[in-house]
């Protein structure tokens, strides 16, 4: 009996934080959603575990943090981030045009290339001006299987819709090449884009590279980084960010062309990402998993 109302309790809230809160975005305009998610970010509850363990960690790893603050920037990145799932299936391009500021300019199509950006900010609405500006992109994803999703069906039902979301957000199936890179090596040599979230535990990848982030030495996964080197293909970094005060979203993008050393790269890739959290330490939502990257708190 204690197992089963556990699990109802998991359950009903998984469905309040990705499902019935997020979704309100789908059905009022987003200026008056903005304003009441900004007043649902004050409420501790929500998100309560992952947002404590976050600030928990990164204050282990050195960063003296206004707490309310920065927990109400935390709560409020990850409402937005589940609601733009809600958003993407909802809204235009014209809408994205009205709310979404970019800086920099994207690869040209009809070129092979990478594609990257980090766990930080809210994404999905780069994923979409990418895809409007004729780049043909396949996003790299995790297999949606595990421990992570037993007894959680709310949970599971929701990371499939949402990666169901990210192909079609780029026109594209997305590639799971937890075996093999293979898949990203075909849709390179037909001339189209690979993209990924490259900020990724070492622990789920077979080979690392040391980096220094925030000051501190982190592994990170190098598969895509010695792809980029060896097969002289050219990398464009991205982000996708919120302003906090007004909900419009921006997406920056850095042409880095080709390199040629994978330390090289690697030191120019995750200084973006270092300068990223340095920004705006709350939107890095791999705060909770620091122990897996950082190996000198």
């Amino acid at each position: 009996m204690a197992r089963a109302t556990s699990r109802l309790r998991t359950e009903l809230r998984d469905l309040l934080e990705l499902i019935l809160l997020p979704g309100l975005a789908a059905v009022l305009p987003w200026p008056l959603c903005f304003r009441i998610f900004r007043r649902l970010a004050r409420w501790d509850w929500l998100y309560h575990n992952a947002c404590h363990t976050a600030l928990a960690q990164a204050r282990a790893h050195g960063w003296a943090l206004d707490e309310a603050d920065w927990l109400l920037k935390r709560r409020l990145i990850t409402l937005v981030d589940h609601a733009d799932f809600y958003l993407g299936r909802t809204r235009s391009d014209a809408w994205m045009a009205r709310h979404l500021r970019v800086e920099g300019t994207w690869p040209a199509p009809g070129a092979s290339g990478l594609l990257c950006t980090f766990h930080w900010g809210a994404g999905m609405w780069g994923l979409r001006h990418a895809h409007a500006q004729g780049l043909v992109a396949h996003a790299l994803v995790a297999a949606l299987e595990g421990a992570h999703f037993k007894g959680r069906a709310v949970l599971h039902w929701y990371a499939r819709a949402r990666t169901a979301e990210v192909a079609r957000a780029l026109g594209c199936p997305t590639l799971d090449v937890s075996a093999s890179l293979r898949p990203a090596l075909r849709a390179l040599r037909q001339d189209e884009q690979v993209l990924a979230a490259i900020d990724v535990p070492s622990d789920q990848v077979a080979a690392s590279e040391p980096v220094t982030l925030l000051g501190l030495r982190a592994l990170m996964p190098k598969a895509l980084l010695r792809l980029a080197v060896e097969q002289r293909i050219p990398m464009t970094l991205y982000l996708t960010g919120l302003d906090f005060a007004t909900g419009k979203r921006f997406v920056r993008v850095q042409t880095l062309g080709v390199r040629d050393d994978v330390g090289t790269l690697a030191r120019e890739v995750f200084q973006t990402l270092d300068h990223a959290i340095q920004a705006e330490p709350a939107a890095w939502h791999f705060w909770g998993e620091a122990p897996r990257f950082f190996h000198n708190p």
